[in-house]
């Protein structure tokens, strides 16, 4: 058993409360009791103890949604004219890069640096969208090893599309429905799966009735990107005279285990059936930001009942830069200082967390009985009061990554005093760059 005591717990959750000189006893890789440091100290002095010498104690950080694939897409020079708009950077540099992935070492260590780079960033949890085109059977267990080495509790899936042809369509299929019946039998473990799809724009009426029946055998939902372009609303109407999210809705893709990524482009009718159906929609502001395609509906989406939750699109490894810029970026689209404030708050632990937990059988992002031993350590002094009521300001504009001390997945330690546990964070980096140089060399 270990205790993390000492420390200053925010326990989050719809019950959150603020607990000084707090303790959480932890017996594998769950949360046992959280309360009194003396007191739990007291009833179990052969425990583990760290000190957290007063810090703030959080649930660990959850990305729902990441390309580990992209780490190699970083400093790299493209030649020809820049692209012009988000086709244009799919087809020139994302469709391009998957494409060339072919080797073991090239998908193993593009994941290894995202996971430990995240959790330098307090990121315990990251719901992946996985894509490689070069290498596709088995794929997903190459990052399964990846994860596991460093310690990070993952759920991954295949993009599937149709981009490449019938051949390797059916092999992304086929990919999914592997890895999907191969974690089924442990939902305990680290790793989980759902069932990834491209988006609309490159996905046949024929390859979503494919998916579909797998996924209804399976019972899984969906990782899907949504409108998150104004061509994929363009090449939906005319396929089939449907907007992006109705043609999904038609064809039985939406449904509360269903991730629909971005939904920048959608509309009234659209926003009503993501209520209907309970589909999770997930935030990518920086990811939006960057590649120039708008800003999505969020507060007529929470006004609707809609369940938003904050990923990353491979934009950062970091939560709380993503966090911060969600905050930010409502406040700019509907020129008011009070905007998405509330919505933005339950994004990172409360609907993050819920989404967790269709893939796992012990609650996650909360620091309570029975929840998975999911903990970040921040040294974070703060120069004003905080508690349980306003934490999420410190998170806005105090808490920084470089504040993160531990890391605890799964009750154990991956980062400990600033410090990896697992792996040799520096012959991990040597290594990726090795490796990213040749794969530079083929792009």
């Amino acid at each position: 058993m270990k205790i993390i005591g000492h420390g200053n717990i925010i326990t989050c959750g719809e019950d959150n409360h603020f607990m000084s000189d707090g303790a959480i006893l932890i017996k594998g890789n769950k949360i046992i009791e959280v309360g009194d440091t003396s007191s739990i100290q007291s009833r179990y002095p052969e425990a583990e103890f760290f000190n957290a010498n007063g810090k703030l104690v959080l649930p660990g950080f959850i990305n729902a949604h990441m390309h580990l694939y992209s780490t190699f897409s970083r400093g790299m020079a493209l030649s020809g004219e820049p692209a012009r708009n988000f086709k244009e950077i799919l087809e020139k540099l994302w469709w391009k890069l998957d494409k060339e992935l072919k080797s073991e070492d090239e998908i193993y260590y593009s994941a290894m640096v995202s996971m430990l780079e995240g959790i330098k960033c307090g990121t315990t949890s990251i719901i992946d969208h996985h894509a490689s085109f070069g290498l596709i059977n088995g794929s997903l267990d190459i990052i399964e090893r990846a994860a596991k080495d460093c310690g990070v509790r993952s759920v991954l899936c295949f993009e599937t599309s149709d981009r490449w042809g019938k051949n390797l369509c059916s092999e992304s299929i086929e990919e999914n429905v592997r890895f999907i019946k191969k974690t089924r039998s442990d939902r305990d473990s680290l790793i989980s799966s759902t069932f990834g799809l491209h988006a609309s724009l490159t996905l046949s009426d024929d390859t979503l009735r494919r998916c579909l029946e797998e996924a209804s055998i399976l019972n899984s939902g969906f990782h899907v990107h949504v409108a998150e372009g104004i061509e994929d609303v363009e090449d939906s109407l005319s396929k089939s005279g449907k907007r992006v999210v109705e043609r999904l809705y038609d064809a039985g893709i939406l449904s509360e285990k269903t991730l629909a990524v971005h939904c920048v482009h959608i509309n009234e009718r659209e926003i009503a059936l993501l209520s209907t159906t309970k589909t999770n929609v997930v935030h990518n502001p920086e990811s939006n930001m960057n590649n120039a395609v708008g800003v999505p509906p969020i507060i007529e989406m929470d006004k609707a009942g809609v369940r938003m939750a904050l990923g990353t699109d491979g934009y950062t490894p970091s939560m709380l830069e993503s966090l911060k810029v969600a905050y930010i970026l409502p406040k700019l689209k509907y020129e008011d200082p009070r905007a998405g404030n509330d919505v933005v708050e339950r994004m990172l632990f409360r609907n993050n967390a819920h989404i967790l937990g269709l893939y796992f059988n012990n609650p996650a992002g909360i620091i309570k009985e029975g929840a998975l031993a999911d903990i970040v350590v921040l040294d974070y002094s703060p120069p004003t009061p905080l508690n349980s009521i306003n934490y999420f300001y410190h998170m806005i504009f105090g808490i920084r990554d470089s504040d993160v001390d531990s890391v605890l997945i799964n009750g154990e330690f991956v980062f400990k005093n600033r410090e990896f546990t697992k792996v040799d964070y520096e012959e991990v980096m040597a290594k990726s760059r090795e490796v990213a140089k040749r794969f530079w060399e083929k792009m």
